[in-house]
């Protein structure tokens, strides 16, 4: 009981908090292929927390998820920044610069972590992983619940708002108020997932795609039906990884990672397909 409530609790709320994460990021760059790990922002929380881990080694864990969130904020800033001046918004080069930001961003990371030898404790930020979770070591992903409610709450803003600036404001909503609210809510929920668990990709991709392709597009509708099915999407990943090398454990951000690159694949090539 010490380790498994905390673990299933940790598992649902992180399934949750990152598919609503990943909806709300695409109804804000309007773009279904986009999610914090395509975008930069998984990277860039990364980056923060071994900038927080070489300058403040004894700071406490909401010390260094604070530094993770401002360095999630200002990388996922900069790829909308770098989205409004693509003059062409094609659906698969979106979340290609994506891609290649967050690359870059890993990169650096990488080289700053090798350089002080930090590579062993960037590894268990970068790959998600529930089995250390224990009591008293959880309890944060309860931030990233609440956020989540935020999120939903203000779904329908945050489709307003990936209409473009001049039809917000038409609408009388304020555009770069929304903006900023889905941008912090996005960096918030990856910083604080990735300090407690890891990174766990492509699963804010694919939850929401996958809710779209059987319920549609109403998004009042979507948000409860993409937060439970992240939740046991990561849930059956979870159980996944625990028996196919039994007594061994394969984390999860391995297994999400598999399945979620042949999902993204997949659904690249029906994008693809329906476009001719």
């Amino acid at each position: 009981m010490v380790s498994r409530v905390p673990r299933t609790l940790a598992i649902i709320l992180a399934g949750i908090a990152l598919s609503v994460a990943g909806f709300i990021l695409q109804l804000m760059a309007r773009n279904r292929f986009v999610e914090p790990s395509t975008v930069g922002t998984v990277e860039s929380a990364t980056a923060g927390i071994l900038v927080a881990t070489l300058l403040l080694p004894g700071a406490p864990i909401v010390a260094k998820m604070g530094i993770a969130a401002v360095f999630a904020v200002g990388g996922t800033a900069l790829f909308l920044a770098v989205l409004r001046r693509i003059p062409l918004r094609n659906t698969l080069i979106v979340p290609l610069v994506g891609i290649m930001l967050g690359g870059v961003i890993a990169a650096v990371t990488t080289f700053f972590a090798y350089r002080f030898d930090l590579l062993q404790t960037l590894n268990t930020w970068m790959i998600g992983d529930f089995s250390g979770l224990v009591r008293g070591r959880y309890e944060l992903l309860w931030i990233v619940a609440v956020l989540a409610v935020v999120g939903y709450v203000c779904a329908d803003r945050f489709t307003v708002a990936g209409m473009g600036e001049e039809f917000t404001t038409n609408l009388g909503l304020d555009y770069r108020r929304t903006m900023n609210l889905g941008l912090v809510l996005v960096s918030l929920i990856s910083a604080v997932v990735v300090v407690v668990v890891g990174a766990i990709p492509f699963l804010g991709l694919i939850v929401p795609n996958l809710v779209s392709l059987l319920i549609g597009d109403n998004v009042r509708r979507s948000v409860p039906w993409i937060a439970v099915l992240g939740a046991g999407f990561v849930l059956a990943c979870d159980i996944l990884g625990r028996i196919i090398r039994f007594p061994y454990e394969v984390p999860v951000g391995v297994i999400v990672s598999v399945v979620g690159s042949a999902l993204f694949i997949t659904l690249l090539v029906r994008r693809t397909a329906s476009a001719r």
